[in-house]
């Protein structure tokens, strides 16, 4: 007997994709729920598994091709009752579980009326998902690939709540969506090209920062600060330790007004709890500074900025960009920040975005100053503006909070008095 398998409902808005990979051919047996495809739509990357068990007699798709809701897939030749699954073939190890261990699932997911807190989605996974039939088919029911779920279960193994608690996270907007495939094309046909390899920071920095655009729901407010009296102190300070030819920059300034600002409010120097439900407060502060290097972006950590005065930070950021200048830095040296500054101002530039770097919750862009002219009530005067932008992870700091920590940081560096409380010296 011979059973059509047709193309499932993909999800809402979903009514077709692209077979990126056919996972059988003809003649092989497979079980019930087995995966025979893998399709791509502009969503997610899902897997189609079996419906029956069986032997594979026809197959009328191929890599490449566009199919839609309904279309026949395959052909399976099965047999009535109990022999059906011995000519079949061989379940996978990872595919078994006992009808006791199903009933419990079953059970324990009808008992739970509570929701489960939503967890962070990890990154796809490069393995087959380890999960029963039964979990693959409540899945495959409310849309869900399996291949960015993470297990609970014994071994790795995915359970129904974890199912539960994916879907619940890409409602809350937590879920970290698949990458979409760069395209393939031909540009030698408008003209000569060259094609370069990036290198291992390009390509980390490109991964990371594309998890993290994906996964945090991040907003940027913007600013101007009047640094017309900083900029005098800064300069007495340069001249004060000229003899070690040193160069003192904003650049500590800024990173002590951040910390007091941290200091301030508590949730800006956070991390989200795993579970979705709490903060983690942190009570150091230890601030990455982003450097510009021929490699790529480099972004060391400066621990325990609270207890250091100007011209220790200076210091310190000199020799720890040079370090990653000459690809020096040790592990230690990059981990354990709890915000980040990155700054432009060295080669131009107006206002810029940052992204927020996991599991930090903020991040300060800072702009190339100018003089402009600022009303006084009476007249105009020229005073020296610097361009700041802050970009946040809403779901720890909202616009009220961002606004009151931009207009905090303002108020520490227009005002000198407020840099002489801040430990400069």
């Amino acid at each position: 007997m011979n059973k059509n398998i047709l193309l499932p409902n993909l999800g809402e808005g979903v009514d077709s994709a692209n077979v990126s990979e056919v996972l059988v051919s003809i003649g092989d047996a497979v079980a019930e729920d087995t995966p025979i495809l893998v399709l791509e739509s502009e969503k997610a990357t899902m897997e189609i598994p079996a419906e029956i068990s069986g032997k594979i007699v026809d197959i009328f798709v191929e890599k490449g091709e566009q199919i839609s809701t309904g279309q026949k897939l395959m052909v399976v030749e099965i047999n009535d009752g109990k022999k059906d699954e011995k000519k079949a073939g061989v379940e996978k190890p990872i595919e078994k579980e006992s009808p006791k261990t199903e009933e419990k699932e079953a059970a324990k997911t009808k008992k739970e009326s509570k929701p489960q807190p939503a967890v962070e989605p990890p990154q796809k996974s490069t393995t087959a998902p380890f999960a029963s039939p039964s979990v693959r088919r409540f899945a495959r029911e409310l849309g869900a690939d399996l291949s960015f779920v993470t297990g609970t279960g014994q071994k790795g193994r995915i359970l129904k709540e974890d199912v539960q608690n994916f879907i619940k996270s890409q409602l809350t907007g937590r879920a970290a969506t698949p990458t979409p495939a760069i395209p393939d094309i031909d540009f030698s046909q408008w003209g000569e090209i060259e094609t370069v390899s990036l290198n291992k920071i390009r390509r980390i920095t490109g991964e990371r920062m594309t998890s993290a655009w994906q996964t945090v729901p991040q907003v940027t407010n913007f600013d101007k600060v009047d640094i017309t009296e900083l900029e005098d102190m800064r300069r007495s300070m340069q001249s004060i330790n000229s003899k070690d030819n040193s160069k003192i920059t904003l650049l500590p300034f800024i990173m002590k007004a951040c910390t007091k600002a941290l200091q301030e409010f508590p949730d800006t120097n956070s991390s989200l709890a795993p579970n979705g439900q709490g903060l983690i407060l942190k009570k150091y502060y230890h601030i990455r500074i982003a450097v510009d290097t021929p490699e790529g972006l480099m972004v060391p950590v400066i621990r325990d900025v609270d207890k250091k005065n100007i011209f220790e930070l200076s210091n310190e950021l000199a020799e720890i960009s040079q370090k990653a200048r000459e690809k020096k830095l040790v592990p230690d040296e990059l981990s354990g920040g709890t915000f980040t500054i990155s700054s432009l101002g060295g080669i131009g530039g107006t206002y810029f975005t940052p992204i927020v770097n996991p599991p930090e919750v903020a991040i300060l862009g800072v702009s190339r100053s100018k003089v402009e002219p600022v009303f006084n009530g009476a007249d105009f005067d020229a005073k020296l503006l610097l361009p700041l932008t802050l970009s946040y992870d809403h779901r720890v700091i909202d616009g009220a909070l961002a606004a009151r920590f931009m207009k905090f940081l303002n108020m520490q560096l227009s005002d000198i008095k407020n840099m002489s409380d801040a430990n400069v010296f």
